[in-house]
């Protein structure tokens, strides 16, 4: 019977979470890289014990950890980021000029064939590969040094390339999102890039056709309709059916549609999981209930989904990259809160369970099916 392993990182380390394919019972494992921000882990779908994470420390810097043997050791590689070319400078919060700067990793995706192919997505704004194994990193130029990176301005938790899909069959396409400059693709492999945003409305900018400086929070994609992707947004659940040609809103009757976590079944394109929080502000679930909603229209209609979560007296969020999907029979559905909660259910969202509870606040969740 297949497995399935959780790869958790937090604000105090790592953690591995492992069940059998009933997903009833759970091993955890850690905290690997204790004390330090891990602010994802990720593991290649071409060699599944390969993992990357990201470590992450005001005082040590970044930090790229690489396992070969699915967590059970670590070793720190390439951590080279500088940008290259042309530093040039975006705007800052006020609007005034600020010369870009390399802070940290927020994400990794490894290539859905090659392990020592891998992706990395940089505060600010800087998207890096590595055809290593990530001993060496090179920027992809042409996203930040887009004709519009000047007036890219960061969200509240900084200017970081958060997301990025691959598409599944083309491996020259790519898309990516970033706080708050907004979504991109490239059609060549990350040598050009065109922002991909017609259709959103955010606050103060209130032309719908404005090219960039949309707060994206997260995008979703289900492989079998790679020309479909999902937004979670600054306000708003958006939807394209054109590659980002055009988005739409989908928020149908979500009771708020601010949040930051979107995913897509992996058997059933048309569901769509989100976790609405109460405003930008007060970045907690609405009324002290932890809802996750599903809408089995591809937006056009949410259901919220209860049992087992917590109905009063809960006041987590979910951040961007703390749900996640298995690839199993049933579906499963994951996400890691802010109170150190992991919740999982393996009936496609109709039940859950906390698998553990009291880990440090969680900042990311990826699923792996083993063998």
């Amino acid at each position: 019977m297949s497995g399935v392993r959780l790869l958790v990182g937090t604000r105090k380390g790592a953690f591995i979470l492992t069940s059998d394919g009933t997903r009833q019972d759970w091993q955890v494992d850690g905290p690997h890289f204790p004390g330090w921000e891990i602010y994802h882990v990720n593991g290649s779908p071409a060699e599944p014990d390969r993992l990357y994470a990201s470590q992450s420390s005001g005082w040590f810097g970044q930090v790229i950890q690489r396992s070969d043997d699915g967590g059970r050791h670590w070793e720190p590689v390439g951590n080279d980021f500088t940008y290259q070319g042309d530093v040039g400078e975006h705007l800052w919060y006020d609007g005034t000029p600020r010369p870009w700067e390399f802070k940290r990793i927020w994400h990794l995706e490894p290539s859905r064939t090659d392990p020592d192919t891998v992706w990395a997505g940089a505060e600010d704004a800087a998207l890096y590969k590595s055809t290593d194994g990530g001993q060496k990193w090179e920027e992809l130029t042409g996203l930040r040094q887009h004709r519009s990176g000047p007036q890219w301005q960061p969200g509240a938790g900084g200017m970081c390339l958060h997301t990025i899909l691959l598409h599944p069959s083309d491996p020259e396409r790519m898309f990516v999102a970033i706080s708050a400059a907004g979504a991109f693709r490239t059609d060549d492999g990350g040598v050009t890039w065109q922002p991909i945003n017609a259709g959103l409305r955010s606050g103060g900018i209130p032309d719908e056709d404005a090219e960039v400086g949309h707060c994206v929070h997260r995008l979703a994609m289900h492989p079998s309709r790679p020309d479909t992707l999902f937004m979670q947004k600054h306000w708003d659940v958006m939807r394209t059916d054109d590659a980002g040609g055009r988005w739409r809103e989908v928020s149908g009757n979500l009771p708020t549609d601010f949040g930051f976590p979107i995913a897509v079944h992996a058997h059933e394109p048309e569901t769509v999981y989100v976790v609405p929080i109460t405003s930008d502000s007060l970045h907690y679930v609405m009324d002290g209930k932890l809802r996750v909603y599903r809408s089995r229209t591809g937006g056009e209609e949410w259901e919220p989904l209860t049992a087992g979560l917590p109905q009063s007296h809960c006041y987590v969020n979910v951040l961007r990259d703390a749900m996640a999907v298995d690839t199993l029979d049933e579906c499963g559905v994951y996400f890691g809160t802010s109170g150190g909660q992991v919740y999982a259910s393996a009936d496609s969202g109709d039940t859950w369970t906390a698998i553990v509870r009291d880990l440090p606040p969680v900042l990311s969740v990826e699923a792996q099916v083993l063998p």
